[in-house]
């Protein structure tokens, strides 16, 4: 950050780590009051705030490009390409660092003045920057957040360190789980649990520890607000959704929100979707949608930092994303799933990419299955000849991967 430019307060440099950490992940801007603020000074764009935000920042990053001229290992140089290869590109700190020859410490450190560096752009286009504002010091900024968004940032810095990794799972087993921690509330208001699941598994993509916590918490906060009466829990498969319907009686008194602010992010990360029901007999039912209408996209590639990558990539994109390291867990997985598109790697021990292709071109169920190969061979004949829907050499970028998926409408800008 250049000495003539003003620090913005706190908040808003929050806002905007905030911000890149989700860059591509519009739903999420979207919520952010700083694109609510972004939309409100440009009335005129048809574009929504999280688009401009998106724009915005990416813009910043790129005017804090240093002058090819001034070398590439200066000040400025590693505060931009720690921002672009952290952000842009979507690889962690560490690999950043990595590349840049940088201990992990300094990295952090530059990431947090470029971050700073970036707020101060941002603040200074938008209208309530003007007039100046005073330094980070200064206890009370003109322009704070309200509470209630300070403890919502509050909450989504918490919840956007947290890893989300969806595997197939039978949901069954988590719902008694989570009866269990609660059992002992249960008994102590009186309320008695009735269960109606099917007798087979039930796999549903979840991280289970998020699934778990989501459970339990809804579990818990319908027994503080439900009489002594019966609790029914009941589980739906059909062919295009699974349902958990929640049963209740309710307290005479309003009874207090049971799917808040928090819950609402953790069950976003999974995809779950809730509506509340109501009877004539005065009973409340929650029915939650667990089968996510977010594209299913299976990543199978036996370079796990790879994995990783796309599944940061993807899932900001409404997508779940299921992964494999293993050709022949790839190919079980796709079996079983039915996902919406496949990304496969060619070169994987024991199951080949290409074995897996021909295979999942050969079986009815699988035969339509968008496949998208990545390979560090550049064959896309090949590719086509077996049954790829598209070919992308590596190394691939978080871009082409999202142009690709979209051209194949499996996810929306």
């Amino acid at each position: 950050m250049t000495k003539a430019q003003i620090i913005p307060p706190d908040d808003f440099i929050e806002q905007i780590k905030l911000a890149l950490d989700h860059l591509y992940d519009f739903a999420y801007l979207q919520r952010l009051p700083l694109a609510q603020q972004i939309a409100g000074a440009r009335p005129k764009s048809s574009q929504p705030g999280s688009h401009q935000l998106r724009r915005e920042l990416i813009t910043a990053i790129e005017t804090l490009s240093p002058d090819t001229r001034s070398g590439q290992d200066t000040p400025d140089a590693r505060i931009y390409h720690l921002l672009h290869l952290r952000y842009i590109e979507g690889i962690t700190v560490q690999e950043a660092a990595n590349r840049l020859g940088l201990s992990t410490r300094q990295a952090h450190r530059t990431l947090r003045r470029g971050e700073e560096s970036v707020a101060a752009l941002l603040w200074n286009r938008l209208p309530q920057s003007q007039p100046a504002m005073p330094p980070l010091s200064t206890p009370s900024p003109p322009h704070p957040l309200p509470p209630s968004a300070q403890a919502l940032s509050s909450v989504q810095s918490e919840i956007a360190h947290w890893e989300t990794h969806l595997q197939p799972t039978d949901i069954r087993p988590l719902l008694h789980e989570a009866y269990t921690a609660v059992q002992p509330l249960a008994q102590s208001v009186g309320i008695l649990f009735v269960w109606d699941l099917p007798e087979m598994p039930v796999i549903v993509p979840v991280d289970t520890a998020v699934a778990r916590q989501i459970v339990v918490s809804i579990f818990s906060r319908i027994l503080k607000a439900a009489r002594p009466d019966s609790l029914h829990v009941r589980l739906v498969e059909r062919e295009t959704q699974t349902t958990l319907t929640i049963a209740y009686t309710p307290h005479a008194t309003e009874s207090p929100q049971i799917v808040d602010e928090v819950l609402s992010q953790l069950m976003g990360r999974l995809g779950w979707v809730v509506r509340p029901e109501g009877g004539a007999d005065g009973r409340r039912a929650l029915v939650f949608n667990l089968s996510n209408s977010g594209a299913l996209i299976l990543v199978v590639d036996d370079n796990e930092g790879l994995v990783e990558l796309l599944d940061r990539y993807l899932t900001g994109h409404a997508c779940r994303v299921v992964t494999a390291t293993s050709g022949a867990t790839g190919l079980q997985l796709a079996q079983e799933l039915i996902p919406d598109a496949l990304i496969l790697d060619v070169m994987m021990p024991g199951k080949s990419g290409w074995e897996i292709l021909q295979t999942l071109r050969s079986q009815p169920a699988t035969a339509t299955v968008p496949i998208i190969v990545c390979s560090v061979f550049n064959d896309p004949d090949l590719a086509y000849a077996l049954g790829a829907t598209r070919f992308l050499p590596k190394p691939i970028s978080r871009d082409r991967i999202l142009e690709t998926l979209y051209e194949l409408g499996v996810v929306q800008t």
